[in-house]
This record gives structure tokens, sequence and C-alpha cells, in this order.
């Protein structure tokens, strides 16, 4: 190949033809394997796996060492995993197989360091799968990309800081920058960080919550005057009736299979909705219940199981709602008339529209008959106390705002809200995903939250909205993003349209990536490169001031302090307050922010915080009590900070979501050994793959009429809103229990099958859940290296 058609000599030049996927995944040395998983959730099969990930990464005395400080109030650290709440009981082992592998794959032993960039250009390396670069354990020191050589070479901090400083100070317009965070970054940080961001002159602040729960937000804010849930650990202990709806807990949050377990052992109705009947939704083993596992007795979680179509939820819903107002004709405690009457507005046209929407709509777009949704709505008729809980297989389609809302409807219905056991519940996949929003990251930010940070840190904000994840990625291709700047996660390998974001940061002036581990981030980059190093959630953190704590906020709105516990993985590490710090100091030289002064004492980015974040008042104090503080919640105490000031039932028509003739919905999702885009193995346990990532999950009849047989190669396309194509070629066909229309495979693999366009109207989401695809037989044959034939062994 010539220089002058290798596309990294040229960083704007267009990635290859989108058929090509980017390499991902752990290249497997086994033929995969498909065994139906029949076993209970965690118990024995968590522990066996937490054993062999230990002693696979010679974790053999900080591993368990970090499992007994992790998620306690006093002297440890929060998982930096999920947002699932700390137990309110004081668990001593509140913690689950996932984030034990978080936390280990952090505190690895092994090292990137100057020698390994010296030995490997980006060339090479952008030729590894993922697990194999995060697999090459943390990194150790500033770098920079040298374009010359095609390696990264060290930089010192001062210099990394100057070089980001200088790119920022020389732009034409503060708002060719764009600010990327993804739910790893503590409060604090969070809060300095849209501090800088503001001072520059810009509202660019995609995050991770623009590719997930933004649909979650838009809904509450619109009907509840709210984008957080209402609900509390507490209320899930007292609640009758759980309802969880398009989420995979035992892999994205196993800590709620306590919650669900408890439940179930006290008599609560449990009705799981899913295309795909998960592990979670079946039974479980909670491995800190030392005598069910000596006696290997589990205990269900579910009393029913409802598998909609993919897209199917709101319709479901609909029924559910159709079903209360029919028995309300001649039972009137089925509505909660005096809450109606007081707490909402609306009403009357949301009950119209609800009767005029006929059973038979209802159950050809839900996939699910009249008798399984009239057992849902029994069920929730029932209860004097329910709750709904959901994630993203609800919120990453056109129709997530609308489908949010006909929930929050429901629960309207029956006066579920404002009292103990009842609410909206939102799942947040990742850690401090809720702090980030809570804390200025937010692209669309509230004129009154500029007004008071104004006020309180002497800046002038700029009150233009800003770009999202996917606005963000389309000024790249236009040029006008110049310096992207990423705190944590895996930008290139999360957002959409793998190669289209992937030419989109080649054509950057400048990025920037802090991060604990190499990644594919820093193979796609702009024309001038940095990697930053910081410190993990289990390192400590010592500043002038001391050892600093950094505070985080869950899913249900509390907020705690987390504290490493290990020496940090290189004494040149900073931590992300001081990086922040760093590039602001560089970037605004004439700043009167006192960012290093921040940053010597994380208490006084707290003092600063209570003054402009509302609900933070006393923050150091309260954040300081045990299992520290919950956020004032308006909704919850049945205040509504909407026009009306009152609940507002939405009135949307139910969106068309049957797949067209001879297509298929396909949705994605994480496999069990994974977290986001980090990859610890080919295996998904709970879903009997091993040994293989690059698959689709379909329906036996579908796969039937299309002549596919079990592990059959096959090509699928997915045809974007503007009728283009974009495909992936040699996947793996495996027969699975989902409804007939409806597949489903691995992100990040399957991004690239995602359109850059093909974002939620309603949400800017991209439809990661709902994609239009067709599968047939691969007419070529595909065997990747090293890889054997499959296997079925169920």
């Amino acid at each position: 190949m010539n220089a002058s058609d290798d596309p990294k000599a040229d960083p704007a030049a267009e990635p290859a033809q989108p058929g090509l996927e980017p390499s991902v995944g752990a290249v497997p040395t086994e033929r995969p394997e498909f065994h139906p998983y029949h076993h209970p959730a965690a118990g024995w099969g968590a522990a066996k796996s937490v054993t062999n990930f230990l002693v696979r990464e010679g974790e053999y005395l900080d591993g368990p060492r970090a499992i007994m400080k992790m998620n306690h109030e006093n002297g440890g650290f929060d998982c930096p995993g999920c947002a699932w709440p700390d137990d309110i009981k004081g668990l001593k082992l509140d913690l689950c197989e996932n984030g034990i592998k978080h936390v280990t794959w952090e505190m690895t032993r092994k090292r990137v360091d100057r020698a390994f960039f010296a030995a490997h250009s980006v060339g090479e390396l952008d030729g590894w799968s993922d697990f194999a670069l995060e697999d090459q354990g943390r990194l150790t020191e500033p770098m920079v990309y040298h374009a010359a050589s095609d390696h990264y070479v060290p930089i010192s901090w001062r210099d990394a800081f100057e070089l980001v400083g200088r790119a920022l100070r020389e732009l034409d317009d503060p708002n060719q920058a764009a600010f990327y965070t993804s739910g790893r970054l503590g409060n604090e940080a969070t809060f300095l960080y849209q501090l800088m961001a503001r001072e520059l002159g810009t509202n660019n602040l995609p995050d991770c919550s623009n590719m997930c729960h933004e649909a979650s937000g838009r809904a509450m804010q619109a009907s509840l005057g709210t984008g957080k849930g209402t609900v509390d650990l507490k209320d899930w202990e007292a609640t009758d009736a759980l309802f969880i709806m398009g989420v995979n807990a035992a892999s994205n949050a196993p800590r709620m299979l306590t919650a669900l377990a408890e439940a179930y052992k006290r008599g609560a109705q449990i009705v799981h909705i899913n295309p795909l009947v998960e592990a979670a939704a079946r039974r479980t083993i909670i491995p800190h219940d030392f005598v069910d596992m000596a006696l290997n007795k589990s205990t269900k979680t579910s009393t029913l199981n409802i598998q909609p179509r993919i897209g199917g939820d709101m319709a479901l819903v609909r029924g559910m709602a159709k079903a209360v107002l029919e028995q309300a004709k001649t039972d009137p405690k089925a509505l909660d008339q005096l809450f109606i009457d007081r707490h909402t507005s609306g009403f009357a046209e949301y009950r119209a529209v609800v009767e005029a929407t006929e059973w038979s709509e209802i159950e050809r777009q839900s996939g699910v008959s009249r008798a399984d949704i009239l057992k849902a709505a029994r069920v929730y008729r029932d209860a004097d106390r329910s709750i709904v809980s959901w994630c993203l297989g609800v919120t990453q389609h056109e129709h997530g705002v609308d489908t949010v809302r006909e929930i929050v409807n429901l629960l309207l219905l029956r006066g579920n809200l404002g009292r103990e056991g009842a609410g909206p519940s939102p799942v947040r996949g990742h850690s401090n995903v809720q702090g980030n929003r809570t804390c200025g990251i937010d692209h669309r930010p509230a004129p009154e939250f500029l007004d008071r940070l104004g006020e309180v840190c002497g800046i002038d904000p700029p009150r233009e909205h800003g770009k999202d994840t996917v606005t963000t990625i389309e000024a790249m291709h236009r040029g006008e993003i110049k310096v992207f700047v990423g705190m944590g996660g895996n930008f290139a390998l999360a957002a959409p349209d793998t190669p289209y974001t992937y030419a989109g940061l080649r054509h950057c002036e400048l990025t920037v990536h802090v991060s604990t581990k190499l990644n594919r981030s820093h193979l796609v980059h702009g024309r001038q490169a940095l990697i930053l190093p910081c410190l993990g959630r289990t390192e400590k953190d010592h500043q002038r001031g001391g050892e600093q704590g950094t505070s985080v906020e869950d899913s249900m709105s509390m907020v705690h302090l987390s504290r490493g516990m290990k020496r940090p993985a290189s004494p040149h590490l900073l931590s992300e307050p001081a990086i922040i710090a760093g590039i602001a100091h560089a970037a605004l030289p004439a700043s009167r922010t006192p960012w290093q002064w921040y940053v010597e004492d994380y208490d006084r980015i707290r003092d600063t915080m209570a003054q402009v974040l509302d609900g933070f008042e006393d923050f150091n104090r309260r954040v300081r009590l045990p299992l520290g503080f919950r956020i004032k919640q308006p909704a919850r105490e049945l205040v509504f900070l909407t026009p009306s000031g009152k609940a507002e039932f939405s009135a949307a028509p139910l969106p068309d979501v049957v797949p067209a003739p001879g297509t298929l919905a396909l949705g994605t999702m994480r496999s069990h050994d994974q977290w986001n885009t980090t990859i610890y193995s080919d295996n998904d346990r709970y879903r009997g793959i091993k040994n293989l990532r690059t698959l689709v999950f379909m329906n036996r009849d579908d796969m039937r009429e299309r002549g596919i047989a079990e592990f059959d190669r096959v090509d699928i396309t997915a045809t974007a809103r503007d009728g283009s194509t974009r495909s992936v070629e040699g996947y793996l066909a495996v027969p699975y229990d989902i409804p007939r229309g409806c597949a489903a495979g691995y992100m990040p693999e399957m991004n690239v099958l995602c359109a850059i366009g093909d974002y939620s109207t309603q949400s800017d989401q991209p439809i990661m859940k709902h994609l239009k695809v067709s599968v047939v037989r691969s007419e070529a044959i595909h065997t990747p290296p090293d890889r054997a034939e499959p296997a079925h062994l169920g």
C-alpha cells in the first residue's frame, strides 16, 4: 500500500466501506459453543467466574481485599460499574460478579508504558482486538502522537496541558471544541469540567446519557417536572408489584437481584417485560446468602414473564391502561380518582385516546396477546403500590419518550406516585451517569442553572444550546469541531455508525482522551492526539490538602463519598480534577477561577457546588453521613414543576413498530462478560454463548423462513431512515427464544449498523434497540483465523 493510499496518512480520509466493521472483542482460540443456560443467576456460577477472573488477572491478594472495601460507606470505594444504590441495611458484601471484574480489570498489574508504545506503532495497534488493547494494562504517563513515526511518545504533564490549552485558545470560536463525558467521572470533576467548558464559552457537552437515558429524562421532565426517578431502595422493599422493563438485570444491574429475590420472598409480584427472557427473570442464588449458597437453594425472581416485540412496550403498557380503565367502569376503585383530580392534568384526553385504541391494534403492535396483557394488568390492578423500572430496552427507540410517558400515565391512574413503595424507577447503567447530568453536564442547560453558575463562579456562561453526541459527530465531519476532549469512556466504539464516527474523529485537529487503559479511541485520533492517564476509582487520591474522596450519585439520587484503597498504578497519574484544572489553567490564562486551589482540597469544590446546585446545600456535611444523602425530589412530594403545576398525562398515538415483510427489528445489547465497551471475554454465560461475539440471535421460525440453520453464517444489512445501507458479514445465526420479527446482537460490534441519522426525533438518541435489518445466508465462506467451526451443546 502506498502512503497516499493509507487512510491514516490523511486524517480526513473516509474509512473503508461500511461493511468492514471495526475489530472488536477477544479473538477466540476455541470453537464457539451454544448451550442454553438453565441455572440460577449469580450463585455458584458467579462465584466460579469471579475466581477464574481473579486467577487470570493474578490478583490473589488485592482482588479479595478490594471486594471487602467495595461499596462500603466508611473507608471504601464506590463500584465503578453500575449505578445501583448501596444496600440500605449496611450489607458487608454488597457487590456482584461484574463489579468485581470491573475493579479487578482496573487493578491489573500489567502496564502500558513508554516502552510499550515504542515497540508498537498506532498502525499496528489498530489491527488488535479491543480485548487485546485493554488487556495490556494500565496507562502510566502522558503520551502524544508523533505523526512521522506513527507512535505515541512521552510528553510531560506541563507540555500536555500547554498543547491542549494552546489549541483551545487559538480556536476562532469556542464552539469549535466539544467536551465529552462518560459515566465514570465523579461529581467534583464533573462540576469543574462543565465550568471550564462554559467559561471557555461553549455548551458543547455531549455525554453518554445522549445515547442511553436521554428519553427518560425528557419524558419525566414533561410528565412530572423532574428528569429522575422518584423511588429509592426503601420503596423497592415496600412495593406490592414490580414491573421490570427492557433490562437484563443479571448483567447490567446485578445487585438488583437481591431486591428481586427479597421481593419474591415477601410475596410481591414481579413482572418482567422484555423480548428476551433473561437470567434475572427466572431465579437466583444471592452469593451473600450463605445458607442458600451452601444448600444451592435458588429463589424465583419473577411471577410473570411477557415478551413483547422490539419496540412494542408502549402498546403493551397502553393495553394495561386500557384494561384498568375498562375495569373502572364497573369498579370505581380501579382508579385513584381523587389523586387524578387533585394532582394531574390531561386525564380526559388520555382516556379518550386509550378508549379509541382498539385491542386488535394493541395486540398487533405489542406482539402480545390480549390474554397476557390482561394478566399483567391484573397484577397492576390488584397491587396497592407498584413500581415500574426500565432501562435501554425502552429508551433506545424513535418513540422512547412517548413510551416512558406512557409508563408514567399508567402509574398516575392508580396514584402510584408520592407514596412509599410506588413510582417510576429508571435503571441507569453506569456508575455516575446521573451525577454527571445533575452536576452540569447538559448540552441544553436550564437558564436558572446558568444564572446561579454565573453568579457564584463569576463567569458569563453561554446561553445557546450546545451539541450532543450525534450532532458533535456530524460537526466533526463538517470540520466545525476542531478539538475533542473525552473524559473517560471509549467514544469511538460507544457511538453509532462506527466508520462515520471514526472519520469524524480523524477530521479533528486535536483529540484528547483521559483514560485508565488503552482503547480504540486512542487509535482513531485527530491530526494531533494526547492520552492523559488518570487515577482509577480504586486508587488513593493524594492532594496538598490530604487524601481526597470523590462523590457519586446512584440511580436513585443518593449521593455518597468514594475513597480509593490502593496505591496508584503509576506515580505519574493525576486525578481527573487535577487534569481538568491543568487544562483549564492553560486554556484560560486570565481566568479568575481558582483551579489549582480547588484541586488542593475537594471540599472547596463541594462548597461551590453547594451554592450552585439545587439540592446540594450543606454538601460537605451531608455527604459524610452514613450512606450519604438523597437529593430532594419535588415530584416525590407531589410538587410538580410543570407548566400546569400538576403531573401531566400524555396522549400520544401508538407508533407502528411492526417490521415490514422480509425485515427484522434488531436490538443491540451487551454480553454478560462485558461492561459497556470493555470486553472481558468472548463468553456470554447467561445466554449460553462461549467463544463468540459476532452472532445474531434469531427466532427459529424466522431462521427457517430464510433457510438459515443453526450456526449458519449470515450477512446482516441495516436500512437507514435515508435509505442508505450498512452491513456486517459472516456472523453466526443462533436460535433463541425471541419473538418473531425480532433479532439481537452485541454492541459495539453492531454499532456499525446504526446510521448517524437514525436517531430519535423525540430524544435525539441513536435508535440502537430498533434497527431495521435483513438477514440472509452468506454467499461467501467466512472463516476467521484461529476459529474452528462452532459446536452446539444444547
